[in-house]
C-alpha cells in the first residue's frame, strides 16, 4: 500500500550540503520505490542575504565568514565532492558566492506553475555544477527555460520584483520556527531532520514515519 508523504525542504542554493541533502533525499525515496507518494516543496532560506551584487570570492567569504585558511577551504571542498559523488551530484569548479534572493523568488513561481524541485535541481547544478551566476537573471531565465518553464514569464518575474514579499514572509516563518541551518527537512510537518544526511538516514527515517502514519490510522479505525 502505497503512502503518502509531505516533505517540505528548506535550504538555499548556495548551501553545498542541501545539494548533497537533497540527492540522498531522493535516492531514499527510489530506493523505497511505491510505498511511498512522496510531494517535495523547498522553501527559502538565505546563507549570505546581505552579499552584493557583484558577490565574493570563495575564500575571501569563507575567510571572513569562518576564520578558515585556503588550504582549510580546499580540504573541505574535497570532501564535499567526496560526499557529492557518492550521492550522484557533480561538484564543479567554482570560484565565487553569489546572492540568491531572486532565485528563491524564482522557485515560488516555478511553485505555482508545478515545476519547483525541477527548476530547485536546475539551479543546483548551475551554481554548484558549472560555477555560474545564479543572481544573473540571463542565468535564471536559461536554468527555468531547460524545465519548460517561459522564459518571458521567467523575465517579468525577475525583472518586477515580484514574490519577493512571499519569499521574504517565507523566510520570517522559518526563523520563527527556529531554523537556523540548512538543509532543514520536515516529513509531514512533525518530524525534522537536518544536514546532509547519508541515504541510508534519509531511508530508515521515512520507514520509520510510515510505520508510525500506519499505525495512528489503525488506531483511528
Amino acid at each position: 500500500m502505497t503512502q503518502a508523504l509531505t516533505i517540505d525542504f528548506v535550504s538555499d542554493i548556495a548551501c553545498p550540503w542541501c545539494a548533497i541533502g537533497l540527492s540522498s533525499l531522493q535516492l531514499a525515496l527510489s530506493r523505497l520505490g511505491d510505498a511511498v507518494d512522496a510531494r517535495i516543496v523547498v522553501h527559502p532560506f538565505e546563507l549570505n542575504p546581505d552579499m552584493g551584487p557583484d558577490g565574493e570570492t570563495i575564500v575571501e567569504y569563507l575567510g571572513k565568514k569562518y576564520g578558515r585558511t585556503p588550504e582549510q577551504i580546499a580540504e573541505t571542498h574535497a570532501a564535499i565532492r567526496e560526499r557529492g559523488a557518492s550521492v550522484g551530484f557533480t561538484f564543479g569548479p567554482r570560484t565565487h558566492v553569489y546572492n540568491t534572493f531572486d532565485a528563491h523568488r524564482l522557485l515560488h513561481w516555478a511553485g505555482i506553475k508545478g515545476e519547483q524541485l525541477p527548476l530547485k535541481l536546475a539551479l543546483l547544478r548551475a551554481y554548484h555544477s558549472e560555477g555560474k551566476d545564479t543572481s544573473d537573471h540571463e542565468v535564471l531565465i536559461e536554468a527555468a527555460q531547460s524545465v519548460g518553464l517561459d522564459a518571458a514569464q521567467a523575465r517579468d518575474v525577475l525583472q518586477n520584483g515580484t514574490y519577493a514579499a512571499e519569499v521574504r514572509a517565507e523566510e520570517r516563518n522559518n526563523e520563527a520556527m527556529g531554523i537556523q541551518s540548512v538543509p532543514a527537512i520536515i516529513f509531514n510537518r512533525r518530524y525534522l531532520v537536518s544536514g546532509g544526511q547519508p541515504v541510508e538516514t534519509f531511508e530508515q527515517v521515512i520507514q520509520q514515519i510510515l510505520a508510525e502514519a500506519k499505525n495512528d490510522a489503525l488506531q483511528d479505525t
